[in-house]
């Protein structure tokens, strides 16, 4: 089944700050961060962020947040917590002002790759577009890794991915 769009709508998020660990594109492996989420599950790097305020954009989900930095992708795997919140030792934080996300399920297999990567980005674009918002260039964007959306496959074996990108206010 290749990647669909099922649903679009618009998010509003206040000042923030990021929590988590940021990567670069020389952590990623062949573009993906897929083995940096394993290193979190395996580590329990999620249980010190858990104690912390989130934002409701969290909701009951997993979280990466991603801009771009001088041409290249920074990925951050973490939550959005209030924005005076201190980050544990061991993690870093980033401040992100308040942003208006247009947010949109992308339902398909997540073990193909068929959810990830700039494909899917740009499917998530083209939305966008349609919808007639438009995009705030290499601004923040998000993945949501929602349960019982992304954790729980339906009949077919698919899951739901939220995935955020700044639009202009």
């Amino acid at each position: 089944m290749a990647v669909g769009i099922i649903n679009a709508y618009i998010e509003d998020c206040p000042a923030c700050r990021f929590i988590g660990k940021r990567y670069t594109p020389a952590d990623s492996v062949n573009g993906s961060y897929g083995h940096k989420w394993g290193e979190w599950w395996a580590n329990d790097y999620f249980m010190p962020l858990e104690k912390l305020p989130h934002l409701p954009i969290v909701g009951d989900s997993t979280m990466a947040a991603m801009h771009v930095v001088n041409g290249e992708v920074e990925y951050w795997i973490g939550f959005f917590c209030p924005a005076d919140t201190e980050a544990p030792e061991g993690y870093e934080a980033i401040d992100i002002g308040p942003r208006r996300y247009a947010v949109l399920w992308r339902r398909g297999d997540e073990h193909n790759g068929e959810l990830y990567g700039l494909e899917a980005h740009n499917l998530c674009l083209e939305e966008i577009r349609r919808q007639g918002w438009n995009r705030v260039e290499d601004d923040w964007c998000f993945e949501r890794y929602n349960c019982p959306r992304f954790t729980t496959p339906d009949s077919e074996g698919c899951v739901i991915l939220d995935y955020g990108i700044s639009v202009e206010v």
